[in-house]
């Protein structure tokens, strides 16, 4: 932010106050790790007023300053930068920063409990503890809770073409934006002010012919602020994307089959080949169907499969195999429209108000599998076994597909009702209206936020499990009877109007915020000014989710329950100090107090140094404190009833299984989690380190080395799966092990949100830049951004578990896994009206093992465990020519190799590839886009 005041020159001539002046005229659209030093004061007067500089607000501080390298690491990204990877929104950019972990949230993951949001998780302490704002200021929540628990900030609602830099803050900021931003701060800053207008539109397309990508966005503005006074201008952003099948993907080896049997696994080791007789509370489930004899001793499938299933070779136990990945996709279809605008009016010498609108509406659709007849789920009133004992599904004595003329048990998959589909629509709102300025010696800022969404959240293909019930019980049924498999065309539609409704849910979140905040020089240091800022704020927020229809009353067959309502009113006050006393040595002090409505509240400190002994060289350290006080998904009315997998300690000790298990009972087993509310819970707290160096040994050379360290304590989760299965807080099918009693399959885990586990991370980030002029050749810009996770640590009951480089913890969003490793390197070779830029992505490889020393989580067909999950890397190229001063072309290729995504048989995020693979998954995908500025 630029402030209209009187202005002194605080550089000495210098190689590096040359670099802070580029760095100012370029509005910061450099990197953060160009600017080294902080700047020096002239001799003054002892009777003239403080020292006054152009200054700019940089993110993770309220201080304006003449510099842009703060005491923090701030990675700074330029819109140039997020062009070049060929990335079409915010969400899928920010994806692959090196800093992402454990807990994000992509699009593809859509059957998951925040299908259609997307959310960055920094350090892989999950979105819920990283601090997302626009223009320095927060937005409403998604209105759906990752893992039925985690509020978050979905990323796909902000137009793209708005953006001018993305900030990011890597260690922790609640003493200045408030006590959750425990992870850090992703601040997404928009155009402050545009004249003219630019219309843009692009067309991608995989190197199968789908996916298709369409999008345009016109971006238009009027007024000048310095000539007319006032500034007005929109960014319309509309687009759709198609849906991927993943068996459009069967070419890709592994990625479009459920069937992994070529590469060494067996039926039982293929997580997505269903219908199979291995001896689990869900075999048998196909599209012919299987029955139990009346005695439960055998299981018999009922005729049609090769009709029914192209699988081969089928199960040589009599099952009917079948591919999941047939109905699945690979991608949702999504349609969105967003646009912001923003309006400043200049009023007396130095101040201002401004106005911004936001609006954004998107729909996601995704596929999934059809749904099973039986299984586990749970709802307020407890867990549901439709497996065995008396809430088992039955085939009725007079059903014409039962062989038997007595009720027995049946396991079928509802081909003939087709795919489960989620089908979310998500409306956003955000309206900020503020004035800034000048007032004698401060500066202030002051302004009321309201930003709402609204999801409806609507189903088709479940299946009620009452209704199921009595179609499957006989002709009697009022809703009539249900023919299953090879008679199933014989069912009229009012048959499946009844067994399978629509059902929907509505989610809500709103956010109401005032703040105040001024700042101010009190004086000259020796090495600048002392700068000091106060501030204040309120905010209102509210979470609601009514729960999916009859999931209430646990009549949805398979489908778990979530629901939450509750409002939290936070008061909080802050105060900062920027004091350069040396001309080598900066320290900053910042303290806030937030203070819930709920009774929670804390006082959170942070300090900082940064000392440059050299123009070259600085050294940089701080110290945070947060904590993160309980939402209404943890605290409030309602609950979570999910699913996860995990090892059976009873069916298979220590990865052996027990006399009568198979070697399908080891590895992860999937299993329904029940998780109740919990009023009584504590803040988490938090405590975070970070020290680095900067250099600059040329004028075209910065590199930046920091290491951080965050410990988070008493942290909110659902119960330890693995210490309640432990304790027998479990459900169990009928299955026993030679007659044994409480060794069945697990069904269901009882579990409630608990203060129970405390996690350390700690790592280093590396960020190198270098700029090489090349004469008549043009100008070659390289730089590299690697994160290295050395520790993951997280202490539960007592016990702690590594997780750095290996796939836990699968409690997590997605069990993505946590590799030790990623890194990014990008090369941009520009000249004249010509670009071009490469990007090498590149993410370490993980043992595939639920933590370091701990259990493998798949194995071969021989009984031989899956050791890892390979390193993954991708090229994406992309370039741009000015065919004219209004003309811009452009085209990229993301995967240019067409690299396919490693193995992984364990993730439940995704079909046999990990989620943080998704581009190997695609394949290679090309994307053409023409720009056309009106001048």
């Amino acid at each position: 932010m630029k402030h209209p005041t009187h202005r002194q020159s605080a550089c000495r001539p210098t190689r590096l106050c040359a670099s802070i002046s580029a760095s100012l005229a370029r509005r910061l659209l450099v990197p953060a790790a160009l600017v080294l030093a902080a700047p020096v004061a002239m001799a003054q007067d002892p009777q003239e007023k403080p020292t006054t500089l152009d200054r700019v607000t940089v993110t993770g501080s309220n201080i304006p300053r003449t510099d842009t390298e703060t005491p923090s690491p701030v990675q700074v990204i330029t819109r140039q930068e997020i062009d070049r990877t060929g990335k079409n929104n915010v969400a899928e950019y920010l994806q692959t920063l090196t800093a992402d972990g454990a807990g994000s949230i992509p699009k593809t993951f859509g059957n998951g409990f925040a299908g259609g949001g997307a959310g960055i998780s920094l350090r892989g302490l999950g979105a819920g503890s990283t601090l997302i704002l626009l223009n320095g200021r927060r937005m409403a929540t998604y209105g759906l809770a990752d893992d039925g628990q985690k509020v978050f900030t979905d990323l796909s609602t902000i137009p793209l073409d708005a953006v001018e830099r993305i900030d990011v803050l890597k260690d922790g900021a609640s003493a200045i934006y408030g006590s959750d931003a425990i992870a850090g701060v992703v601040n997404i800053i928009l155009r402050s002010d545009f004249t003219g207008a630019i219309l843009r539109g692009s067309y991608g397309l995989s190197g199968d012919s789908d996916g298709d990508q369409r999008k345009a966005t016109l971006t238009a503005g009027t007024g000048s602020l310095a000539e007319d006074g006032w500034n007005a201008f929109f960014s319309l952003d509309v687009g759709r994307t198609d849906a991927i099948r993943t068996s459009d993907r069967r070419g890709r080896k592994w990625i479009g089959t459920g069937d992994l049997r070529p590469w060494g696994y067996d039926i039982d080791g293929s997580q997505f080949l269903a219908g199979a007789f291995n001896g689990t509370a869900g075999q048998g489930s196909s599209p012919t169907g299987s029955v139990y004899s009346p005695d439960d001793s055998t299981i018999t499938s009922l005729p049609g499969c090769a009709a029914l299933s192209p699988v081969s070779p089928q199960d040589p136990r009599g099952g009917c195999v079948w591919d999941a990945t047939r109905f699945r996709d690979l991608a949702p279809e999504e349609k969105y429209a967003n646009v912001f605008g923003r309006a400043t009016f200049a009023f007396g010498d130095s101040s201002e108000v401004y106005v911004e609108m936001g609006y954004s509406k998107k729909n996601t659709t995704f596929r999934n599998t059809p749904s099973n007849i039986s299984g586990s789920w749970g709802y307020p009133g407890g867990p549901v076994n439709a497996n065995s004992g008396p809430g088992a599904i039955m085939l009725g004595a007079d059903h014409p597909d039962n062989p038997y003329g007595v009720p027995v048990r049946v396991r079928y998959s509802a081909f003939d009702v087709g795919p489960r589909v989620t089908d979310n629509t998500n409306e956003f709102i955000r309206f900020l209206a503020g004035v800034k300025g000048r007032w004698g010696d401060w500066d202030y800022d002051t302004a009321y936020l309201h930003s709402s969404t609204s999801l409806l959240n609507e189903r088709t293909g479940f299946l009620r499990y009452s209704a199921v019930q009595c179609a499957l019980s006989g002709p009697s049924c009022p809703g009539g009877m249900w023919n299953i498999g090879q008679g199933a065309e014989n069912n009229p539609q009012s048959l499946y109007d009844y067994i399978s409704p629509t059902i929907s849910a509505r989610a809500k979140s709103e956010l109401d915020m005032f703040d105040f905040k001024v700042s101010r020089s009190l004086a000259d240091l020796a090495g600048g000014p002392l700068g000091l800022a106060l501030g204040t704020e309120w905010r209102k927020t509210s979470n609601s989710l009514t729960p999916q229809t009859y999931t209430d009353q646990g009549d949805i067959i398979g489908l778990g329950y979530s629901a939450y309502d509750g409002t939290q009113n936070v008061y909080a006050a802050y105060a900062e100090l920027s004091a350069p006393v040396l001309e080598q040595l900066e320290l900053n002090a910042a303290v806030r107090y937030d203070k819930y409505e709920s009774g929670d509240g804390a006082v959170k400190p942070k300090v900082g140094f940064k000392w440059t002994p050299a123009e070259w060289i600085a050294l940089r350290g701080t110290y945070a404190e947060g904590f993160r006080a309980p939402n209404p998904a943890e605290n409030g009315v309602g609950g979570l009833a999910a699913f996860s997998r995990a090892n059976d300690p009873v069916r298979c000790p220590d990865g052996v299984p027990a006399p009568g298990a198979t070697q399908a009972d080891c590895g992860l087993q999937p299993v329904a989690i029940i998780t109740k509310p919990n009023p009584d819970l504590k803040p988490e707290e938090s405590k975070s380190y970070s020290l680095g160096i900067v250099l600059q040994p040329t004028r075209t050379t910065s590199i930046t080395v920091d290491a951080w360290r965050i410990k988070r304590s008493d942290e909110i989760a659902q119960g330890d799966t693995d210490a309640a299965i432990a304790t027998g807080n479990v459900l169990r099918d009928s299955n026993l092990l030679n007659g044994v009693p409480g060794t069945g399959s697990i069904l269901a885990v009882n579990t409630s949100y608990v203060n129970a586990s405390q996690s350390t991370v700690e790592g280093v980030d590396v960020d190198v830049r270098q700029d090489i002029p090349l004469g008549n050749a043009g100008d070659l810009r390289l730089d590299a951004q690697w994160s290295h996770t050395r520790k993951f640590e997280r202490t539960d009951g007592g016990i702690t578990h590594e997780y750095a480089g290996t796939h836990g913890n699968c409690d997590v969003t997605n069990c993505i896994g946590t590799p030790k490793d990623r890194a990014n390197f990008g090369a941009t070779w520009s000249r004249d009206a010509w670009s071009l830029s490469g990007i090498v992505n590149y993410i370490g490889r993980m043992d595939n093992k639920d933590e370091r020393g701990g259990d493998y989580l798949s194995f071969y067909a021989d009984g031989t465990p899956v050791e890892k999950i390979s390193s993954f890397t991708t090229f994406d190229l992309s370039g741009r020519w000015n065919v004219t001063d209004a003309l811009e072309l452009s085209a990229s290729v993301q995967n240019v190799f067409d690299r396919i995504a490693p193995l992984d048989p364990a993730t439940y995020g995704a079909v046999n590839y990990n989620p943080l693979h998704y581009s190997g998954a695609i394949g290679r995908y090309f994307t053409v886009g023409a720009k056309y500025t009106f001048n």
